[in-house]
């Protein structure tokens, strides 16, 4: 930064002193000195009466220098000719302000100069936010605490292009920030300084896996492929590859892979529960689901004339007797009468699916600000406990406000 300025100064006082320069020098004379001219030219026209009157062409050279003396009395002037003074430098100072005042006024106006300052900022604070970042027991950082912590490493790696951690971090920035360009551009640079590092190999494959591109995706797989060969047990390895999968429309594979995690993870590790909805949802989407409850939802007169902005709806199956729901949906709210079909993958817990119930309670709620708790003015509508044996089609009104 301060390299900046000192260009910025070094020109404006090279800008200045040229000011200065030609504006204090003399003024070139715009004509040669009259009598100058008037002489060369009698001595000039002397010269060739001499070679006319050589020649026989001129007869009265005498009368014709008479007359050319005359015509340089003439041509005489009768004062004096005055002298231009050079103009005093100090005459020049406002200009000099002026133009160091302008050019510091168009750079502050469109030169960037508040962007500048920011970036500047972000630099300083970097350290304290990768301190943070790297902290467990400290506050995690924002949005936009991640995305100045990303500015700064950039601009980091412009002095240290070859620091693969720093590549690493700027990666997850990106996927956080849901930024696929920043977060697959950092890990193949990453993967390029380091081919064979596991984590570099399996970030990049995490970004590609989650790219837009097909071609990502295909790529992603065969990495994943290769890698799962030689780190077989891998949990996180293991679930890139299902997630992979099941993206894909591979179904059969995916279940696989999440059924053999299963296998390695404890009876009590909190993913379970998620790898069994995974695989429920990939049974649903294979249609390999059998078990499935249809739903028709309908709205009174009364609640659609309050509907809020930015509502979303919660649908909860319930057994009829137990408070703890069986399966529950969230969904945005949207036009009525809303049809949609709820299965196993929507199972708040796996040792209690919906495919196991004999009989089912379905409510459902607006909520006004996303809340999954209910709140006082919530509309609402709850159905009659139905016996259920497998593929029943229900249909609900809301038509109820919370007390």
């Amino acid at each position: 930064m301060s390299e900046f300025w000192l260009t910025v100064l070094a020109l404006l006082v090279a800008a200045s002193t040229l000011l200065l320069i030609a504006g204090g020098r003399k003024r070139a004379a715009l004509a040669t000195d009259r009598d100058t001219l008037n002489k060369t030219f009698y001595h000039q026209r002397l010269q060739e009466l001499e070679q006319d009157e050589a020649q026989g062409v001129v007869a009265e050279r005498a009368e014709m220098i008479r007359e050319l003396q005359q015509t340089l009395l003439l041509d005489i002037p009768q004062e004096a000719p005055t002298h231009e003074r050079a103009l005093s430098r100090w005459v020049l100072l406002p200009g000099v302000v002026i133009l160091v005042v302008v050019s510091l006024g168009v750079y502050f106006k469109t030169g960037g100069f508040a962007q500048v300052l920011a970036w500047q900022q972000v630099n300083n604070e970097l350290p304290t936010l990768r301190a943070q970042l790297m902290d467990p027991q400290a506050k995690p950082l924002t949005m936009e605490q991640l995305a100045r912590l990303g500015l700064g490493i950039r601009t980091s790696l412009q002095q240290d292009p070859r620091n693969v951690s720093d590549w690493l971090m700027l990666g997850r920035i990106g996927m956080v920030l849901n930024n696929a360009a920043t977060a697959t551009q950092a890990f193949r640079r990453a993967m390029q300084l380091a081919p064979t590092d596991p984590e570099v190999k399996l970030s990049y494959a995490d970004a590609l896996t989650r790219s837009q591109d097909p071609q990502d995706n295909r790529q992603a797989t065969a990495m994943l492929n290769e890698m799962v060969k030689s780190d077989g047990d891998n949990i996180r390895l293991l679930s890139l590859l299902a997630f992979n999968a099941f993206s894909q429309q591979r179904y059969a594979q995916a279940t696989a892979v999440w059924q053999k995690m299963l296998q390695l993870l404890p009876a009590d590790d909190k993913r379970v529960a998620a790898i069994r909805r995974s695989i429920e949802q990939a049974k649903t989407e294979s249609g390999g689901q059998t078990s499935r409850l249809a739903l028709t939802v309908t709205l009174a007169a009364g609640a659609e004339k309050q509907l809020p902005e930015g509502g979303v709806l919660y649908i909860s199956v319930s057994d009829g007797v137990a408070k703890v729901p069986v399966a529950v949906k969230r969904v945005p709210l949207s036009h009525f009468p809303l049809s949609l079909t709820l299965d196993d993958s929507n199972a708040m817990m796996p040792e209690r699916l919906l495919s196991a119930q004999h009989q089912v309670q379905v409510r459902v709620r607006i909520s006004r600000d996303g809340s999954a708790n209910p709140q006082a003015g919530d509309w609402f509508g709850a159905s009659a406990v139905t016996p259920f044996d497998g593929h029943q089609q229900l249909a609900v009104e809301i038509n109820q406000q919370q007390p």
